[in-house]
């Protein structure tokens, strides 16, 4: 098999990079361990910056996002039994987020490559990356029992914090950066209707709590819980009172109770692999970075990524030019490491860490307070969460 860029990874951002060649009529085929009923099932992010939403645009897959994707201009903070609302399009001059849910965006681009005959491999074992150093690199992998090898002139690892991309990058090339937090998220997600518009980020003195959605009939809950819980010590009747009690009257009294339809408990680190490159493997996404949840940051880096990616390669297919490659890890370690550093923020700003005592307890209350008394520090809030400037 040949192609001129081989993806390793299904998820969205090799989705959507694969797309975005395709339509400029470069040749990338997109190589998945899981199959695309695993890929599908995978409960992820719902929040999109504007950088996101404009890529999928530019892929053909903007159609059902807009017509389906909840366009928001604020969130609420709820701490002291009291809710507060961050006007983020007032405060960033118009800019907003679309809570669109990941699953969606997978699928759309799913059936985009379906339909266009782009090809996507699925259930492929022993992948390995060869020659990246030089100008003629492979990849190798096993299907049906049969081994295939891809020449190709890039390789991109869209393949996740535990793939092969990164891992075969060498060791003495590669540094990387590691915080891993004392607790996790237990999210649940149930068809019922939101508990209020916008997001709801409570701090609470029994620990954080989301309330989310990822449409008008469907909604995402999640509460800080240990790291090491199962989701059999949470029935779902134990977690919609947990929920409530972390949250202000008014929020609690509009959540609508329900079964849940999934389940699950998320560990919460922050991980940053430099660089980004080594001879003609390029990571992207979870491969080269993880951020914790709360800043909702993860699919819009590994958008990111996509985007100057996609750029660089456009460069030097149609001009012949190295510099946008050249460019591209440093480039996206820039915005990495700015989101990397909200997203440590929001988290150290909302929960409850083990060794925190009554001191730390009020330096994050006072720090809340100044977020709503503070203009120029709302606008700080605001100005990350809908994105920093590529």
């Amino acid at each position: 098999m040949k192609t001129q860029v081989a993806i390793i990874g299904a998820g969205p951002s090799g989705l959507l990079l694969g797309q975005l060649l395709h339509k400029q009529g470069i040749d990338a085929i997109v190589l998945e361990r899981r199959s695309p009923e695993y890929v599908l099932g995978r409960i992820r992010a719902g929040v999109l910056e504007s950088i996101s939403v404009e890529l999928l645009e530019a892929a053909g897959c903007g159609a059902r996002l807009h017509a389906e994707g909840l366009v928001h201009g604020g969130i609420e903070l709820s701490f002291q039994g009291k809710r507060h609302r961050i006007d983020i399009r007032r405060l960033t001059g118009g800019k907003t987020v679309v809570v669109y849910g990941q699953t969606e965006v997978t699928r759309d681009l799913m059936e985009a490559r379906t339909a266009c005959g782009a090809p996507t491999v699925y259930q492929v074992e022993q992948v390995s990356i060869h020659a990246t150093d030089t100008s003629n690199p492979w990849v190798e992998f096993v299907q049906n029992e049969t081994r295939r090898t891809v020449h190709c002139e890039f390789v991109v690892g869209c393949d996740g914090f535990h793939g092969v991309s990164r891992a075969s990058i060498p060791a003495r090339v590669l540094k990387t950066y590691e915080r891993v937090y004392p607790f996790g998220w237990l999210g649940i997600l149930a068809d019922v209707p939101p508990c209020n518009d916008e997001l709801v980020y409570a701090n609470h003195e029994k620990g954080f709590a989301l309330c989310s959605m990822r449409s008008r009939s469907r909604s995402r809950y999640y509460i800080q819980c240990a790291a090491d819980e199962g989701i059999d010590q949470w029935p779902d009747e134990r977690f919609w009172t947990e929920l409530t009690s972390r949250l202000d009257g008014k929020t609690a009294a509009g959540v609508v109770t329900g079964p849940s339809i999934e389940k699950s408990v998320a560990p919460l680190r922050s991980f940053v692999a430099e660089p980004m490159r080594f001879g003609r493997l390029f990571l992207a996404g979870d491969a080269a970075h993880i951020v914790p949840p709360t800043g909702a940051k993860g699919l819009n880096l590994a958008a990111s990524d996509v985007g100057y990616l996609f750029q660089a390669l456009m460069q030097f297919y149609r001009e012949q030019s190295q510099a946008g490659l050249d460019e591209y890890s440093h480039k996206a370690l820039a915005r990495v490491w700015k989101a990397e550093r909200f997203s440590w923020w929001m988290t150290s700003l909302l929960h409850r860490f083990p060794e925190q005592g009554d001191f730390n307890r009020r330096i994050q209350l006072a720090e809340l307070e100044y977020l709503i008394e503070s203009e120029a520090a709302a606008t700080a809030l605001a100005e990350n969460y809908v994105g920093l400037e590529a």
